[in-house]
């Protein structure tokens, strides 16, 4: 475990591969931490490519310290690139570290070399709702989830054209039926990314710690494919 000193902010992160690698940022979803992702970084290490797993703050071994939600921690991953000095990585996020992947591109379109969306929580009525706290110790903030939470249930007016906006190449990975979210928007969002590719692995939601391999196929397919550079 690694920390690097952001504004306000201690941040805990993992690094896997040889240091003068390109470099792979992985952002977590839900209520994991940069853990979530050592099977993925450890075949990408072979690759030659430099992984970068952060716990978001809140989660993990990062702060705790608010505020919380999706804007905050897209400028959490600006601030942590200007630390590391991460040269326009390929970006890499899981649900809700997906969409916070997603306003990092499109915000700062100059600093990433290609998006890879897995089961990104559409802009659409999602209803996701939070069971009660659970008793004890948590690895996280709940302060933090609930933030999180509300931000992806919020309408978001201009969530549809955000995406037309992004013009890193962007692999979106797809879950399949087991997954809750409605595949037919995931199909939807791929087509408005103006270099969108979409691939579906019948995993469920977390496709990349139940089937690692079949995702690692896929993101080097794609950066073999969509970045001159790729793996």
């Amino acid at each position: 475990m690694e920390y690097a000193e952001l504004p306000a902010l201690r941040m805990a992160y993992r690094t896997w591969g040889p240091r003068r690698g390109r470099p792979v940022l992985l952002l977590p979803g839900g209520a994991s931490d940069g853990s979530t992702w050592a099977a993925v970084a450890a075949r990408l290490a072979d690759d030659g490519l430099r992984s970068y797993a952060p716990d978001p703050r809140g989660f993990g071994a990062s702060d705790r310290t608010g505020p919380y939600g999706l804007a905050v921690a897209r400028d959490d991953v600006r601030a942590l690139c200007d630390v590391l000095a991460l040269d326009r990585p390929v970006l890499v996020g899981h649900s809700s570290g997906a969409v916070v992947a997603a306003l990092f591109a499109e915000a700062h379109p100059d600093r990433v070399a290609a998006l890879v969306l897995e089961e990104p929580p559409p802009p659409v009525p999602l209803g996701l709702r939070l069971p009660a706290r659970p008793s004890g110790p948590l690895g996280y903030d709940w302060a933090a989830r609930e933030a999180v939470v509300a931000d992806l249930n919020k309408a978001d007016p201009d969530g549809w054209a955000r995406f037309t906006r992004i013009t890193a190449p962007t692999l979106v990975v797809a879950g399949g039926p087991a997954s809750h979210l409605p595949q037919a928007d995931l199909a939807r969002m791929a087509a408005r990314l103006p270099a969108g590719d979409l691939v579906t692995i019948d995993a469920g939601h977390a496709v990349h710690a139940s089937h690692p391999d079949e995702f690692v196929a896929a993101l080097r397919a794609f950066l073999r494919s969509r970045w001159v550079n790729g793996a």
